[in-house]
C-alpha cells in the first residue's frame, strides 16, 4: 500500500539471498560461455560470506575449477605487487613519490621523461602510451638479454602527450615502476614483494613464474591457446610482453588464488580501519594511496568506481578501490562498507575474443551488493 514501509530482512536472510543470487549468476555465466570457469569470493567486515568455484579450469581435459585453483591475475599485478612494493619503499623513507624518474634511474636523465614523477606513473598520467608489442623484438634475442632490451625500449619510447595532461592507462609506466623497485631495493620485484609482503603474511599462493624455468607444477586455470607461442598457456603468464621479458613484470605476471588475494586485501582493509596495532602498511600510507586523484577516477595504483558504466556496478561507495585483469580477473574493496568482492575467471580460455564478461561483471556486483 502507498506509504507503507517494510522492515529490512535480517542479515542472515539477506546472506541467504546473496548465496542464491550469486550462485545462480555464476552457474548461468558458465552455461552462457561468459567464461569456462571461475571463483567468486565475497567478504563483509573481513569475514568470508560467500566462496564457491564453478566450471572448468581446462575445457579440453574437463578439469574442474576448485576454490584453490591458481589464476593468472594479469593486471591485478599492478595494485597487488608493484604498487604495494612502491608503497613499502615509500613507507620505509627510501622513496618519495614526488621524486622524478630521472633522479632515480640514470638512464632516464636527459630524456623527455626525466621529470615524470613516481606519482604520475602510479596515476597513469605520465603521458606514455597504453601498450606496445615489445615481445616481437624481445624474442629475437637470448632470454638473458631481454630485460635489458626492454628497458632500452622504455627509455626510447616517446610520450604521446605531455605528462599530467591526460589519464592514459599504461602498462609501460608500470614496467618502469618495476625497474624503479629493482633500482632502489637491489632486488627483483618478485623477490622484494615476496620477502617484504607476501611471506610475512603467509601468502604462499601469490607468486610470479620465471618463464626461463618453464611451467611450475600446480592447479592452474588455463588461459589462451597462444597463436605465436603455439601452445595452450597453463602456468605460464598470458601477457605477451611479460612472458618475453622473463615472466616478472610490473604490469603483469602475478599468479594467485582467490583465498590469498582476499587475505592480502583483508589485511589492507583492516589496516585502514585500525584493526591492527602493527601492520606491514600504516593507515596513513594506505589512505594516501587509496585517495582518488584530482580529475581522475584512479588512485595511486588502484582503480575506483567510474560514475557511469563501472564494471563494479552501481552500489559500491565512492570510497572503493579495485582493479581489472585482462584474463578475466577483478577485485573491488569498499572501504566504507568493509566489503570485498573477488572474481577470478579464465575468460580468455581458449581465446581472448570472448568479451561477454564486460556485461556480466556489473550485473554480478549489483546482485551481490544489493544483498549486503
Amino acid at each position: 500500500m502507498p506509504g507503507q514501509s517494510f522492515p529490512m530482512k535480517p542479515p542472515q536472510f539477506r546472506r541467504r539471498d546473496l548465496m542464491r543470487d550469486a550462485d545462480h549468476l555464476m552457474r548461468q555465466a558458465v552455461a552462457d560461455n561468459v567464461f569456462p570457469g571461475g571463483v567468486l569470493l565475497v567478504s563483509k567486515e573481513r569475514e568470508i560470506i560467500f566462496f564457491e568455484a564453478y566450471g572448468f579450469a581446462n575445457i579440453f581435459t574437463k578439469r574442474e575449477i576448485r576454490k584453490d585453483t591458481i589464476f593468472d591475475l594479469a593486471s591485478l599485478t599492478k595494485p597487488l605487487a608493484t604498487t604495494l612494493a612502491i608503497m613499502k619503499l615509500f613507507q620505509e623513507f627510501v622513496l618519495d613519490i614526488e621524486q622524478s624518474v630521472g633522479s632515480l634511474i640514470p638512464q632516464f636523465r636527459d630524456t623527455e621523461k626525466a621529470d615524470i614523477r613516481v606519482r604520475d606513473f602510479l596515476a597513469h598520467c605520465s603521458g606514455l602510451p597504453d601498450h606496445r608489442p615489445y615481445y616481437g623484438r624481445l624474442c629475437k634475442v637470448s632470454p638473458d638479454r631481454r630485460k635489458g632490451l626492454l628497458r632500452k625500449l622504455l627509455v626510447a619510447e616517446p610520450l604521446i602527450c605531455p605528462t599530467g595532461e591526460q589519464v592514459i592507462y599504461s602498462d609501460l609506466g608500470f614496467m618502469i615502476l618495476e625497474w624503479l623497485v629493482e633500482q632502489i631495493s637491489g632486488q627483483r620485484l618478485d623477490h622484494f614483494i615476496h620477502e617484504n609482503i607476501y611471506q610475512p603474511l603467509g601468502l604462499e599462493n601469490l607468486f610470479f613464474v620465471d618463464t626461463r624455468l618453464g611451467p611450475v607444477p600446480g592447479d592452474f586455470a588455463a588461459t589462451e591457446c597462444c597463436p605465436w607461442r603455439k601452445m595452450l598457456l597453463e602456468g605460464l603468464v598470458h601477457d605477451d610482453n611479460a612472458y618475453a621479458a622473463g615472466g616478472i613484470g610490473g604490469h603483469a605476471g602475478l599468479f594467485g588464488t582467490a583465498c590469498d588475494v582476499h587475505t592480502l586485501l583483508s589485511t589492507l582493509l583492516g589496516a585502514v580501519h585500525g584493526y591492527f596495532s602493527a601492520c606491514i602498511f600504516q593507515k596513513n600510507t594506505l589512505k594516501m594511496f587509496f585517495e582518488r586523484q584530482r580529475g581522475s577516477e584512479r588512485t595511486l595504483g588502484f582503480d575506483s568506481p567510474s560514475l557511469r558504466h563501472s564494471s563494479c556496478g552501481h552500489h559500491f561507495s565512492r570510497r572503493t578501490v579495485g582493479h581489472l585483469g585482462f584474463t578475466g580477473t577483478s577485485f573491488w574493496m569498499d572501504l566504507d562498507r568493509s566489503v570485498i568482492v573477488i572474481l577470478l575467471t579464465n575468460r580468455v580460455h581458449p581465446s581472448r575474443n570472448n568479451m561477454k564478461i564486460r556485461v556480466f561483471r556489473p550485473e554480478l556486483h549489483d546482485a551481490v551488493m544489493r544483498r549486503i
